[in-house]
């Protein structure tokens, strides 16, 4: 079966990496994005979704290491970014709320299942970059 391909970004900046809260039920900290459409590029679904649901630019790097599924339709892939220029004032369309969160507080927010995994990784990256 092939699952469809969800984009997490783990936007970067300072040694600090943006977590948006996802409200409801099934809501948590994650790494905002979204699905990938047809015939669309990760790194292309990637800067989509983020000027999508935050309003923001950004530039898309590496990926993570890994991916993880997330159900039996779905498979996630974190993509490291950093904001494109100055101009950095998110909207929040589809979060109750953002922070900015340094590498040692990676493990203090209620992260959803699927990207917890990404975390150790991405706490390492984090500690070079500031």
């Amino acid at each position: 079966m092939d699952r469809r391909v969800v984009v997490g970004v783990a936007i970067v900046d300072g040694g600090r990496v943006l977590a948006a809260l996802r409200p409801g039920p099934d809501g948590g900290w994650e790494f905002p994005g979204g699905k990938v459409e047809p015939g669309e590029s990760d790194e292309v679904a990637a800067a989509r979704e983020i000027e999508e649901e935050l309003g923001l630019r950004i530039i898309v790097g590496a990926a993570l290491p890994g991916e993880e599924l997330i159900g039996d339709k779905y498979v996630l892939r974190v993509y490291l970014a950093e904001p494109a220029g100055h101009d950095w004032l998110p909207v929040l369309r589809e979060h109750t709320e953002i922070r900015w969160v340094q590498a040692a507080d990676l493990g203090t927010l209620g992260w959803l299942p699927a990207d917890r995994p990404f975390l150790a990784t991405l706490g390492h990256h984090l500690v070079a970059d500031g």
